[in-house]
């Protein structure tokens, strides 16, 4: 049986620290989340949403110091800052992170999310992965309801935020010659 609560509560953090995998609300839309330093929880992910082994998932900081957690360098963050908190995800090289994280790209998309219990609850459970709540090909569920639809009790926990049909994707971003490339327009409008 799945916990279900609406809020990023205790039972979530001790879920997420014995490697859960859950669905709940980052800053833009709902995800499923699980620890980025738990290979584990990485690989259930990847099994739930029948994903590409290939594809690596975003991870989402509580701060940019959390960057050193994951084996990417903090200046790499330089070009984001003005946009962090907020729904801008920047891919960075990574060749020092886990391989089942980066997945043989050597390289993380990290967003420090404009949500303040989010990042409170990545302070005591370390970085995040977020991937869009659906199976691979399938819509994003924007409720519980639609994501129990796909998961059922497979999922360790939801967390319901109401609604977030209308709510958008993280900007995902790359560094290019000093400059940030858009390379999937989503929640952050880009102006350079």
């Amino acid at each position: 049986m799945s916990y279900r609560t609406d809020r990023l509560d205790e039972r979530v953090i001790e879920l997420l620290l014995n490697s859960g995998v859950g669905f709940m609300p980052s800053d833009t839309i709902y995800g499923l989340s699980g620890q980025a330093l738990n290979e584990q929880a990485i690989e259930r992910i990847y099994r739930l949403k029948k994903r590409d082994s290939d594809k690596p998932l975003i991870v989402l900081i509580a701060t940019v110091s959390q960057l050193d957690e994951l084996g990417v360098k903090r200046e790499q963050a330089d070009l984001a800052k003005k946009y962090w908190p907020g729904g801008l995800t920047l891919i960075c090289e990574a060749p020092n992170t886990p391989a089942y994280l980066h997945r043989g790209t050597k390289s993380l998309a990290v967003r420090l999310p404009d949500n303040d219990e989010l990042r409170e609850l990545m302070i005591r459970t370390g970085p995040l992965v977020s991937t869009s709540a659906n199976t691979q090909g399938d819509s994003v569920a924007n409720s519980i309801q639609e994501a129990k639809a796909y998961f059922g009790d497979q999922l360790d926990f939801y967390v319901d935020a109401g609604d977030l049909s209308g709510h958008k994707p993280s900007t995902l971003v790359k560094a290019v010659n000093g400059k940030l490339e858009v390379i999937r327009p989503g929640a952050v409008e880009i102006k350079e």
